[in-house]
């Protein structure tokens, strides 16, 4: 395999014909080139949308109440209720696969009254009443100050943590918010927190526009008594989150009267199906990358054997002098497949080279910038690897068939070739 003369040989061969080894090269480089991008383009719309997914916990499920649609035990269709604060001990007793159970009640938002004062500035906020659970579901990054804690909740602390889109609506620049005070609906809330989304794209800005305050506290200060808006729930680990929503509803149904089979007494959003649906989605992105970038590799490699066939054509004589001398058909053999194997190998490790820089150059014109669904086209060097060895079984098949071809001609009839 190391022998010197060999080597000798195969440089002298692909040299002999230049423009013809770089065109033949081209097609493996074109090859293994696209599918470099393929797979870090479709890296880079996963990591997009996953990032917009900001860190939530994704065996998550939420759940709310509506307006019954069937009637049961005396009560007509069409009826309203609401959860209560018992409900958050009734649903952890009854259902032990429940990892994180986060209440939370809302009001304000784009579509309300200037509900959030400080000063002479005011504007229209999301409020949220929260427990400090809520961060392990959707967890966001504390710039300045504290998240919400259990203190703040038993205590019923008016005490508030609010996104940076707050403190630039209602905050000059350069001003402290730790410390201050705004006013929700007419009631002082002191500012303990500031942070920042971990989502991305149209829904970071949204996201940031919110303030959260102990759900206690919420209840008593707006006159919530003890209603909640919805539950925020995890499952434990190995558990889908699908049959804790399950358990969740048929008890709960079982606690207010629904009628068993009514599908519209309760909403409810299962992230977890989101997210296994998204990540069927990228995992077919894939198989087709590398189908096309394969395909398109493969074009590659039949140009190389076909170029290896004219090339033994070409040798006829000097294969059957090295026959009359003794060579063995496995050194023939060798000899062509070893061409064949470095022609790809050289071509296809540029090609992973150029579509490794693309996919960095890329990357560093986007830096940090809020491109939506697409950020940080990457490849791993698991992938990488795999793509080099595809490459070079490939180089060894394209060989195959012309080695074969040359250990086929027969001394005598090769010194006769004209």
């Amino acid at each position: 395999m190391f022998d010197r003369d060999k080597w000798q040989e195969v440089f002298h061969v692909l040299e002999k014909n230049k423009l013809r080894t770089l065109l033949t090269a081209f097609g493996v480089f074109w090859g293994i080139f696209m599918l470099i991008v393929l797979l870090g383009s479709g890296n880079g719309l996963r990591n997009g949308v996953v990032g917009d997914f900001g860190g939530h916990a994704t065996n998550s499920m939420f759940l709310w109440t509506q307006n019954t649609s069937m009637p049961y035990a005396g009560f007509q269709r069409g009826r309203s209720f609401n959860f209560h604060n018992e409900d958050v001990e009734y649903i952890r007793s009854n259902i032990p696969e429940v990892s994180v159970l986060s209440p939370r009640c809302q009001m304000g938002g784009h579509n309300g009254s200037n509900n959030v004062v400080r000063g002479l500035k005011t504007a229209a906020f999301n409020v949220y009443g929260d427990y400090p659970e809520y961060n392990l579901i959707e967890p966001v990054t504390i710039v300045k100050g504290r998240f919400l804690n259990q203190m703040d909740l038993d205590e019923k602390r008016k005490v508030c943590v609010i996104g940076m889109e707050v403190l630039n609506s209602l905050f000059l620049e350069g001003e402290e918010p730790i410390g201050d005070y705004i006013k929700i609906n007419g009631v002082a809330f002191k500012v303990v927190g500031l942070y920042k989304t971990k989502q991305s794209g149209d829904r970071a800005e949204e996201a940031e526009k919110s303030v959260f305050i102990p759900l206690t506290t919420f209840q008593r200060a707006f006159n919530w008594g003890d209603i909640l808006g919805w539950f925020s729930i995890t499952s434990q680990d190995n558990v889908p989150v699908s049959v804790v929503e399950e358990k969740v509803i048929t008890l709960l149904k079982k606690k207010y009267k629904v009628h068993p089979d009514d599908p519209r007494a309760f909403g409810h959003f299962n992230l977890e199906k989101e997210y296994i649906k998204m990540n069927g989605l990228f995992t077919g992105i894939s198989g087709l990358s590398w189908f096309v970038g394969v395909l398109t590799l493969l074009a590659g490699v039949i140009g190389v054997s076909n170029i290896m066939l004219i090339i033994v054509k070409e040798r006829t004589q000097e294969i059957g002098v090295r026959r009359a001398l003794g060579a063995t058909p496995w050194n023939i053999k060798l000899q062509i497949i070893i061409e064949s194997v470095f022609l790809t190998s050289i071509a296809g490790v540029v090609g992973v080279l150029a579509g490794t820089w693309i996919l960095i150059l890329v990357d560093n014109l986007l830096g940090d910038a809020d491109t939506g669904s697409f950020k940080h086209p990457e490849i791993n060097f698991y992938t990488i690897l795999i793509a080099l060895a595809v490459l070079i079984i490939s180089g060894a098949f394209a060989g195959l068939i012309p080695a074969q071809r040359a250990v086929k001609i027969r001394p005598i009839e090769a010194l006769r070739d004209e």
